[in-house]
């Protein structure tokens, strides 16, 4: 009841367009959130827990800003093509060069409203912004991978220089709430979110702005093991925010694949052109 005034006194203020509206309580699919099932579904689902997480923070126009992927797409590295027509098969890229990694998938596209909640998550400190859109992305993992595939959930690692200017891991949060899930749902199947396995052993300059090989001279190297850690012939998802090139999550493949790992696959929040 008083929440429920105070919604009414003082509406809350839309995250990307800044216009004041009023949180639908009274749509049931805001009161009740789904636990993620897993298998393929098509992308409509993911519209609905994209609307059904971002509710209390955007207006329902910047809601249905996002663009979520979607068949037909690479089945490795996860663009969606342009044309709508057909079904899934390799892009040009991954036809020309040897990914890392085995398969990756993300959200939805880096643009409109994803593109503004992920910049006020990660550089203007949003912190409340890692429950609904790490909620997005389970709901994307649970999509796209069937129980028992993947042992641990790997974070890609900032800097700790970055991390002190930061104050945050933005893919580690995303994550950080995914343990009751993770230890409910795999039918007995063990996977662990380990922050820690990898990490950052080299500063690099900002990705942003950098052409493809560019940013593949940049990152490489900079990224190792941390002490003692065995691999071990594991299958790990790694976890990260945007997918633009591949560099950063191939490198970090590369690492954990000459460390024993079985598999590597790539999950991240938004998808850039």
């Amino acid at each position: 009841m008083l929440q429920s005034l105070k919604l009414a006194l003082f509406p809350p203020k839309c995250n990307v367009c800044k216009a004041f509206f009023r949180v639908p309580q009274n749509d049931p699919d805001f009161k009740t959130r789904r636990v993620p099932s897993h298998g393929g579904g098509d992308g409509s689902g993911l519209s609905e827990t994209f609307k059904q997480m971002m509710a209390p923070h955007l207006c329902s126009s910047c809601i249905s800003d996002f663009l979520v992927i979607e068949s037909p797409l690479c089945p490795q590295c996860g663009v969606m093509f342009a044309g709508r027509s057909g079904g899934d098969h390799l892009c040009g890229d991954c036809i020309k060069r040897s990914n890392k990694f085995t398969q990756a998938r993300s959200a939805g596209m880096y643009n409109g409203s994803l593109l503004a909640l992920v910049h006020r998550f990660k550089y203007h400190g949003r912190s409340e912004l890692a429950r609904p859109l790490g909620e997005l992305l389970l709901h994307t993992y649970a999509q796209h991978w069937e129980p028992g595939i993947i042992d641990w959930v790997v974070p890609v690692p900032l800097h700790p220089r970055k991390l002190r200017r930061r104050g945050f891991n933005q893919s580690y949060l995303l994550v950080a709430k995914w343990t009751r899930y993770l230890s409910s749902q795999n039918g007995g199947h063990r996977v662990e979110i380990k922050p820690d396995i990898l990490r950052r052993v080299r500063w690099t300059a900002p990705q942003t702005g950098l052409a493809r090989g560019e940013r593949q001279n940049n990152i490489k190297d900079a990224f190792g093991l941390a002490d003692g850690v065995h691999v071990g012939n594991r299958s790990v998802l790694l976890v990260d925010d945007v997918y633009t090139t591949g560099a950063t999550v191939t490198e970090c493949a590369r690492v954990l694949l000459t460390g024993g790992a079985d598999r590597v696959d790539v999950l991240t929040l938004a998808r850039a052109n």
